[in-house]
């Protein structure tokens, strides 16, 4: 009997672990590692190499240029605009320190990228500083005098005129589709996926720091493909540490903690804070097993978190000249 005691605790073990090991591989089945991704960047320029690529794809990358620029047909839209019309009219280069303009950091990016040879351009929002149709304009017969492939997603300037009434879904929708869609092109603006050399570039709009269930639907739609993507919107991820700013499933973004509605003039964010449909964004975007990287905008300062393996960088503000290279290559074996 003293025995069959001493052996009780070992016999007890292994009948637990015997009943819950089919649970325990079925887990291990489910967080199967994604490719081999090594990373490494210096200022502007980031590398990704990954088991998953075959061909080097080169990107330019940017967000927050802040153009301010309009005309005449502005002039029903002046007590709307006015605040964002007379910022970033000089700012000093990211690198430098020399003066320089949004228009002059733009077209320096665009430029840069031709020499640089890359693959396509990313636009993560923000652009604009107000739904200026001059600004969209000019963007467009820059943009028309390169070879290369543009991609746009908007940020929450792009489209907001302060003070307009109107919740942030429907002035999204108006200004989207009445001043911003050239710079979709054919593409959906709410999420759209283009391929880059077999690189898929994932683009969302989450400028109003909401997901859609069709949003959501999409990031599942490209961990289903199981082929290597990059995450590319505004509004950047919540990552510990960080304030409210990086507000994509940050757990205190609510109506407590907005601290610019009325200075931007617009409604305040709620107050019941983050859905259940944002929260379900968020885990499937940065526990990816394919996703490269994510790439963000908004909060005009370059930066990195690793998040469940996975970097996600924001991007200092174009309007300064900022940028980045990214340059995706084979892991050499």
């Amino acid at each position: 009997m003293k025995k069959i005691l001493l052996l009780l605790p070992s016999i007890i073990l292994v009948a637990l672990t015997l009943a819950i090991l089919p649970q325990l591989l079925s887990g291990l089945q489910r967080a199967k590692p994604g490719p081999e991704v090594i990373y490494s960047s210096t200022g502007p320029n980031i590398n990704i190499y990954s088991s998953a690529v075959s061909d080097t794809v080169r990107l330019m990358v940017f967000a927050d240029t802040h153009l301010w620029m309009s005309d005449e047909r502005e002039e029903p839209y002046r007590e709307y605009s006015a605040r964002m019309a007379g910022a970033y009219h000089s700012v000093k280069h990211f690198q430098t320190g020399a003066p320089t303009t949004p228009e002059e950091s733009f077209l320096a990016t665009i430029r840069l990228a031709q020499q640089r040879g890359v693959d396509a351009i990313a636009m993560l929002g923000d652009i604009v500083s107000y739904p200026s149709e001059r600004g969209v304009e000019w963007i467009g017969e820059v943009l028309d005098t390169v070879a290369i492939p543009c991609y746009y997603t908007s940020g929450n300037h792009d489209w907001h005129y302060e003070g307009m009434e109107g919740s942030s879904e429907s002035l999204r929708e108006k200004w989207r589709g009445e001043r911003l869609m050239s710079l979709f092109g054919d593409n959906d603006p709410d999420a759209y996926t283009v391929e880059v050399k077999g690189v898929r570039l994932l683009l969302v709009d989450d400028s109003n720091y909401k997901i859609t269930p069709e949003q959501r639907d999409a990031v599942a739609a490209e961990v289903k493909s199981g082929k290597p993507f990059i995450l590319m919107h505004h509004i950047p991820f919540y990552a510990p540490s960080r304030s409210v700013s990086f507000g994509i499933g940050h757990p205190e973004w609510s109506a407590a903690t907005d601290k610019n509605y009325k200075i931007e003039r617009r409604e305040q964010w709620p107050a019941e804070g983050h859905t259940e449909v944002d929260y379900e964004f968020y885990d499937l975007a940065t526990s990816a097993p394919n996703l490269l990287a994510s790439i963000a905008g908004h909060v005009h300062s370059y930066g990195v978190d690793i998040i469940h393996g996975r970097p996600h960088y924001t991007v200092g503000a174009n309007a300064q000249g900022a940028y980045y290279i990214v340059n995706i290559m084979p892991k050499l074996q």
